[in-house]
């Protein structure tokens, strides 16, 4: 008779908590692209070291039927946005490395077999290579550089890289209404072109064939970040659609239209213009008969939401498709092989789906349902996403016809298996009316609960409400504001979807315009008197924190709500003055937020100013800005702590001469919730070991 196994009497390994050093130790999945038999999916995997402060990423190769992935590139710092060409010989890739005894100076298109060996590079291009696209032969690929307007060929553009490289002078200089974008100056003089490569047979970088598409024309991408949604290249290969800005002077809210341009001829045509309507992201039909692309109809209102759209050759004209759905349409697009549909990313309730477009009865339904779906790639049927969630980050699952979604990478799970996960629930409370005299309207509130939660005992809450404003605290994982470690500390964090927020339909978040806070600190103030009369809220425990527009509600509340009602304050990147943010890289949009430019209406923006109830500030406030944030200019954290140290009110600055509007590098990332945490825990009167 076999004997019966003794059960085991070691004691179950015991989890912790999810700490900031955890946070950082996790690797994050970039977006994925498949082989064209779609067998196998290509993407970034980052990674970061506290020790060294800085981030690496490499390519990894997994097999969408399962099994292990596979490492593809080693000898890169930061290797990125890859590509499979069409006939899935090579994966390119973008890249700064030192190849052949010279080191990119910026960076550049590298090309590698998917069985491995060594990556070479495509090209030396000098003002380097920002986004780029196979050309559907194989042996081609476009791509964006920032070139000087006046100069023509690579020569010369190379021999004035250099010199401007080489110059003594610092200075900025420009006439441009548009000069500078999110945390940098764009560069001096230089527009985006389109680019068509054709790397030489030999491999060497050298006899690449690299010829300008926009040369001698006055055409230039946006200057916000121009990537690969940006263009398309038609089916037939002959062809290329892209949106650009049609107004002389480009301002950062232009209207943009959609060109196409014939590449051996070099004539470029408009075929889509509308002068209150703004077009983005364009992608050819399989038969490059139509063209669908995003729609805004800006010349109504400047927070109309995207729509899909196509323009049809025939015809030469366009029209919008989803107009009766009431959802913020998404880059990127991606047409079904049928040409009958599109795959494209919306929000819904505070969660991303991505979702299937039926052209032929112009009807949405959900795909893969988020949490937070962030990239997807399909091919030869097979489809592949990376979703993140609450209580878990980025995850790359492969969806087969008929077959469950597979998962095909583990990379964090080891790290994970070991954490004491935090419950995150979704709660509707009644928040504001939008409408005066009006019924008050459902606010989705997501509480994430301390690990181990006891009902039966005391908890502090802490609000973290998020930027925008019209966005919105989604079904997401959060490096930056991270729910799980902030309950790991002890505190029922609770994050409100005030009313502004996107995924509620375009009525709930055009609500606020023109009259912001209001609303806004009604829906917060609601969630706050919704948690006091839970029996587990110690109600002398609450605090309220935020980041950008989140900054900007608690220096809000900070002058609207009665002292002593929140122990304190954290505002990050907080707007403070209205008129000083007139500083910032977004200034066009402000009379439409606010309904007046501040020389025709001063007391209409001093009304939704926080800066201008200064006076009845008392609550102790953490202000944290970067010096290179160029969306909320750090001059107004500053004007903020100095106000507060100037009325007497206990405050504390965290100031980065080297983040942008979001804290990047590890150890500043390390700081940033130490002195978070350390705040909260200086005010709160119920810690341990103050």
């Amino acid at each position: 008779m076999a004997k019966t196994p003794k059960t085991s009497t070691l004691p179950e390994a015991r989890k912790t908590p999810l700490t900031v050093d955890d946070l950082w130790a996790l690797q994050r999945l970039g977006a994925p692209s498949l082989s064209p038999d779609g067998a196998q999916a290509v993407a970034a995997l980052s990674s970061f070291s506290m020790e060294d402060n800085k981030a690496s990423s490499a390519l990894w190769l997994l097999s969408t039927q399962g099994g292990g992935p596979r490492l593809l590139t080693t000898g890169g710092e930061k290797d990125g946005n890859p590509r499979w060409s069409p006939r899935g010989k090579l994966i390119a890739f973008t890249a700064k490395r030192e190849q052949e005894g010279a080191k990119d100076e910026t960076q550049q298109l590298y090309l590698i077999a998917p069985d491995g060996g060594e990556a070479h590079r495509a090209a030396s291009v000098a003002t380097g290579v920002e986004a780029f696209r196979w050309c559907p032969d194989g042996r081609r690929l476009v791509f964006v550089s920032w070139v000087w307007p006046e100069l023509k060929g690579t020569a010369a553009q190379a021999k004035k890289h250099k010199e401007f490289k080489d110059r003594k002078e610092s200075g900025y200089v420009t006439s441009e209404a548009q000069y500078r974008f999110w945390d940098h100056n764009l560069p001096m003089g230089r527009v985006a072109h389109l680019h068509l490569l054709e790397p030489a047979a030999s491999g060497n970088a050298s006899q690449a064939k690299v010829r300008d598409l926009f040369e001698g024309t006055p055409y230039e991408l946006g200057r916000a970040d121009p990537d690969a949604n940006h263009f398309d290249i038609s089916p037939d290969g002959k062809r290329i659609v892209f949106s650009f800005d049609p107004a002389t002077e480009k301002r950062v809210d232009g209207r943009f239209a959609l060109a196409e341009l014939d590449i051996k001829s070099g004539k470029i045509s408009v075929i889509a213009k509308d002068a209150a309507w703004d077009f983005a992201a364009p992608r050819y039909s399989p038969d490059g008969a139509r063209v669908a692309f995003l729609a805004s109809h800006q010349g109504r209102k400047h927070t109309m939401p995207a729509q899909l759209a196509l323009w049809h050759r025939d015809g030469n004209a366009w029209e919008v498709v989803s107009s009766e759905w009431d959802h913020e349409v998404q880059a990127p697009l991606l047409w079904e092989d049928d040409g009958l549909a599109l795959l494209l990313l919306a929000e819904q309730k505070g969660r991303k789906h991505l979702w299937r477009f039926d052209l032929a009865d112009k009807r949405a339904e959900v795909v893969v349902e988020g949490g937070w779906v962030g990239a997807f790639d399909k091919a030869a049927g097979t489809l592949v996403t990376v979703a993140d969630s609450a209580t878990h980050p980025g995850r790359m699952h492969a969806h087969l016809a008929g077959a469950a979604p597979l998962r095909i990478e583990t990379f964090n799970d080891t790290l994970l298996s070991g954490r004491d996960s935090a419950r995150v629930d979704e709660v509707w409370i009644k928040g504001a009316a939008a409408v005066d005299d009006g019924p008050k309207e459902d606010v989705q509130l997501w509480l994430a609960y301390p690990p181990g939660f006891d009902a039966k005992k005391k908890y502090p809450v802490l609000h973290v409400i998020h930027g925008g404003p019209h966005t919105a605290f989604g079904d997401v994982w959060h490096y930056r504001w991270n729910a799980q470690v902030m309950a790991a500390q002890g505190y029922v964090v609770a994050m409100v979807n005030y009313h502004g927020s996107s995924s509620f339909g375009y009525a709930f978040l055009d609500s606020i315009t023109h009259r912001w806070g209001e609303l806004e600190l009604q829906d917060v103030e609601a969630a706050t008197d919704w948690l006091l009369k839970k029996p587990w809220v110690d109600r002398k425990r609450i605090f309220a924190t935020g980041g950008s527009y989140g900054g900007y509600m608690v220096a809000w509340m900070n002058g609207h709500v009665k002292p002593g009602r929140y122990a304190a304050y954290v505002c990050h990147a907080g707007c403070f003055d209205w008129v000083g943010m007139f500083a910032d890289d977004a200034y066009t949009w402000h009379a439409k937020e606010l309904g007046a430019w501040y020389w025709d209406d001063m007391a209409r923006v001093h009304s939704q100013s926080p800066h201008a109830y200064a006076a009845t500030m008392r609550t102790p406030t953490l202000v944290v800005h970067g010096a290179l944030d160029y969306r909320v200019p750090d001059a107004q954290g500053l004007a903020y702590y100095n106000t507060l140290k100037a009325l007497n009110v206990d405050a504390r600055l965290l100031w980065f001469p080297d983040e942008n509007h979001w804290i990047l590098k590890p150890r500043n990332s390390k700081l940033w919730y130490e002195e978070y945490f350390g705040w909260l825990k200086r005010h709160d009167p119920g810690a341990k070991g103050k």
